[in-house]
């Protein structure tokens, strides 16, 4: 990709940045995951020095590519005491985890030259390029499900195989931007040690009413609204609360994503506001 679009793709980035609402029902697996990244903060820290990559940019690689797997290469998630098989191909044995991801971020990915470690665009940028460009040459508009995956930038449609795109497939993995920000929110030294900006404040769940609008919330709304089957008021996100979800938004004319995200919270409380919902309670 030519160097005016890589720009033009970090403006982008950063212009997502300060506009991102997380899904709400990713918020406690993306702070889980967040968690779990920061608490091997030493390990990936050890690498800067080899690579002068921020050490949370390591960390989000790492669960992308092959979900904090260790005894997995971050550079395609072959085993890294293996010859690698996937692209980049050929790489290795390796000694160790840390030995294999070094030869990832320098030899294979030169993010050891990347100069734009300064900004969130930049730092996202870099990540969608270290997962390939497919995205931005399709569409420069089309926000890369990498990296804003579980976020309002995102909608759909994702690479389903080398070369073969489908625009209504939707990636369910946490995306790079939401993890950060749950990272950024849960150790405030990476901002302070990177001079990254605050991740955007998320809005509240707490209704006007003072109730939180949590999933329990919702799998009590979705059944006074006439969810069939009826959902388990249980506040667990499983496959019956995703498709009662699913069959909401394709009733009210939303996107069906089956994702509790802003627009679905917003037609809910209309709905549970109106008077067919009043004659229902």
């Amino acid at each position: 990709m030519a160097t005016v679009q890589v720009s033009g793709l970090v403006q982008s980035n950063t212009a997502r940045w300060p506009q991102m609402v997380i899904d709400f029902d990713a918020l406690a697996t993306m702070n889980q995951v967040a968690a779990r990244l920061i608490a091997a903060k030493a390990r990936y820290q050890s690498l800067y020095a080899q690579t002068r990559v921020p050490w949370p940019v390591i960390a989000l690689i790492h669960q992308r590519e092959c979900s904090q797997n260790w005894a997995l290469s971050i550079a395609q998630g072959d085993p890294w005491n293996q010859v690698s098989v996937h692209v980049p191909s050929g790489r290795g044995p390796f000694g160790s985890w840390e030995e294999a991801a070094i030869d990832a971020l320098t030899n294979c990915e030169h993010m050891d030259q990347w100069a734009q470690w300064d900004s969130t665009g930049g730092v996202l940028t870099r990540l969608e390029m270290y997962n390939g460009l497919g995205y931005a040459n399709r569409n420069p508009s089309l926000p890369s499900p990498y990296i804003w995956s579980r976020t309002s930038p995102y909608v759909s449609g994702k690479y389903v195989a080398d070369g073969k795109f489908d625009p209504n497939t939707i990636d369910s993995q946490q995306g790079c931007a939401p993890l950060l920000a749950s990272m950024m929110e849960q150790d405030p030294t990476i901002a302070t040690d990177y001079a990254w900006p605050a991740p955007p404040a998320q809005p509240s769940l707490i209704g006007a009413d003072g109730v939180p609008r949590d999933t329990r919330w919702l799998q009590s709304s979705l059944n006074q609204l006439g969810a069939n089957p009826q959902l388990s008021v249980d506040g667990q996100w499983g496959n019956m609360t995703m498709t009662a979800v699913r069959g909401y938004q394709q009733g009210a004319g939303l996107f069906a994503s089956g994702r509790y995200n802003v627009p679905t919270l917003q037609s809910l409380e209309n709905a549970l506001s109106g008077p067919a919902a009043t004659n229902q309670a």
